[in-house]
């Protein structure tokens, strides 16, 4: 039986969180700044956090799930493997931190610190394959009693 839930709420948050898309905090200028394509290290660590934040909330507090065959065994999972790899991977691959691909000059970039909206989609992509992978193909659990 596949788990869809952690999935799809790992990957939305990917697409909303991922620096300099839809926000950047801290941003280069001010605090807070919208749609620049920008991203630091410390964003990516503030983004980082706020992704672990809601992740956690979705997964172990609410336990958003997406089940097509028996319910009741979904429900009574607490697993902490699709929030710590969910986090892994947004670390590496936000686009601009190890690498940016297509990157904004070249087709492969290293640590440009920038990103463009065909690099999200790309990433977000990568993210997708890889979390998936994990999740559902290799039934990667992590319980804590």
């Amino acid at each position: 039986m596949a788990d869809w839930g952690p999935v799809f709420v790992a990957v939305v948050l990917f697409v909303l969180l991922t620096p300099g898309l839809l926000v950047q905090m801290p941003g280069k200028n001010r605090f807070v700044e919208f749609g620049n394509f920008q991203t630091s290290g410390v964003s990516i660590l503030v983004h980082s956090i706020l992704y672990f934040a809601l992740i956690c909330i979705f997964l172990l507090a609410v336990h958003v799930h997406v089940c097509f065959v028996n319910y009741d065994i979904c429900e009574s999972m607490s697993d902490w493997a699709p929030v710590v790899i969910g986090v892994v991977l947004f670390v590496l691959l936000s686009p601009g931190l190890l690498f940016q691909f297509p990157g904004n000059n070249r087709q492969f970039e290293f640590g440009s610190m920038k990103t463009n909206g065909k690099a999200v989609a790309i990433h977000t992509l990568i993210f997708f394959i890889l979390y998936s992978v994990f999740i559902l193909a290799l039934h990667v659990h992590i319980y804590t009693g």
